[in-house]
Formats: C-alpha cells, structure tokens, sequence
C-alpha cells in the first residue's frame, strides 16, 4: 500500500510538474496562441488530475493528504516566483501583482479534498464517480465559457451580481460543455443507464452555468464543483429510490 501510495505520489508531482508548469511555459514562450487558451488549458488540465487522486492513491486519505501536500509545497514556492521578474515572462496570470495561480491551486485541491472526504470516505468508494461527475463539469465547463464568451461573445449580461463582462454565449458554451462532460462522466464511471445520466446532465448543467455566471473572484473554482455534486448526487439517490 505504502508503494502505490508513493509511486502515485510521484504521478501527480510530476503531472504537475509537466503539464501545469513546463507545458504551458512553452507554450506560452514559442506559441502565438493566446494567453486565456494557455489558461484554459490549465484548467482542463487541473481538472483531469482528479483522476491520479481517485484511481491511484490506495484510500481516501491518502489522496486528501495528497492535496493538502500538494498546496503546501507549490502555494509558497509560487509566492516566492512571483516576487521575481521571472514570474510574468514563464506564468500566464491574469493579475498585475500574481495571486492568480496560487488561489486557483488552493481552491482546485480544497474543492477536490471535500469531494473526496464526502463521495469517497464517508458514502463509500461506490460513489467515487460523483467527485468526477463535479470536477469535469467545472474544468470543461468553464474552459468553454471563458473561451467561447472572450472571441465570440457579442451579448454581454448585465447584472449588480455578474462580474465582469460575462456574456450570454459564454454561459450558453459552459452549459453545454458541462451538459456534455457530466453525461459522459455519468456514462462511462457509474453503472447509471444512459437515460438516467441524460437526465441528470440535463439538470445538473444550466445550474452549473448559473453558479459559473454568479461566482466572483475566481471562486467558481469551488463553487461549480459543489454545486454540481449538491444537485447530481440527489437526483441519483432519487432515481434510485423509485427504482429508474
């Protein structure tokens, strides 16, 4: 157990290391593609990492042991990079004074220990694929709406509570995206038949795309994930219950 756990250990530094660090640097030095597609693609990326916790790491807490770990050894070693001018010409942040980074990695891996404690310690492992179903809406979902609302948006949403210049494309894009990550999650990890993943991914997404629109600061990071195991994890025990 101590080796798997180890070995899965040095999956996910160096997953971290390759695909969030060195790949991005690169692509950002040599490539002309634009800084938001980098970001994005780190997103997609920290979403996918979900998996090394849930299919690699022997027991539910070693894989919230992994997270918190992980948080302690970047959080510092990246508020230290951002004091230098290396900082802004390796790392795409959005922010003049760096932050950016830091916080996503504390709530992408928070988020990620919640999911884990509740769907994977205290309901059982038999409910792991939840904490996917959560994540993926979130990683694909809001890659779409900021990338779909930044070079096709056209119809800004107006509202005291949306920040920023989010647009109707955009939440239409995360809808969709999350629609579509969530039923397939559903399809291909849970024993749910396909109808009963449609109907979930059906309702969970507009929700999703509601909690995206609304959640400032970049807190929908924590917010979509919660919001969508809050509403898909009901629905299946419902579905169950009347034997669907």
């Amino acid at each position: 157990m101590f080796q798997r756990d180890l070995l899965a250990a040095v999956v996910l530094i160096v997953y971290y290391l390759v695909g969030l660090l060195a790949i991005p640097t690169m692509l950002k030095a040599w490539s002309k593609l634009p800084s938001e597609v980098i970001r994005k693609m780190q997103h997609v990326a920290y979403s996918l990492s979900v998996f090394i916790l849930l299919r690699l790491f022997s027991t539910w807490y070693m894989a919230v042991a992994a997270a918190f770990v992980l948080v302690l050894l970047a959080y510092p070693a990246l508020y230290f990079l951002e004091k230098t001018s290396v900082y802004k010409r390796l790392f795409v942040d959005r922010t003049d004074r760096g932050g950016e980074l830091r916080k996503q990695l504390l709530y992408v891996q928070l988020s990620f220990a919640i999911l884990i404690l509740l769907f994977w310690g205290i309901l059982g492992a038999k409910w792991q694929y939840m904490v996917a179903v959560a994540v993926m809406a979130w990683g694909f979902g809001d890659a779409a709406a900021a990338l779909v609302g930044k070079f096709l948006g056209k119809r800004t949403i107006i509202h005291a509570w949306v920040e920023g210049a989010k647009t109707h494309e955009g939440s239409m894009a995360m809808m969709l995206a999350a629609f579509v990550a969530v039923f397939l999650t559903l399809l291909f990890l849970s024993e749910l038949s396909w109808y009963i993943s449609l109907l979930v991914a059906l309702v969970v997404a507009p929700i999703s795309a509601v909690v995206e629109l609304f959640s400032k600061r970049g807190t929908d990071t924590l917010t979509i994930p919660l919001a969508t195991a809050a509403v898909a994890f009901p629905l299946v025990v419902l579905f169950a219950y009347l034997g669907w």
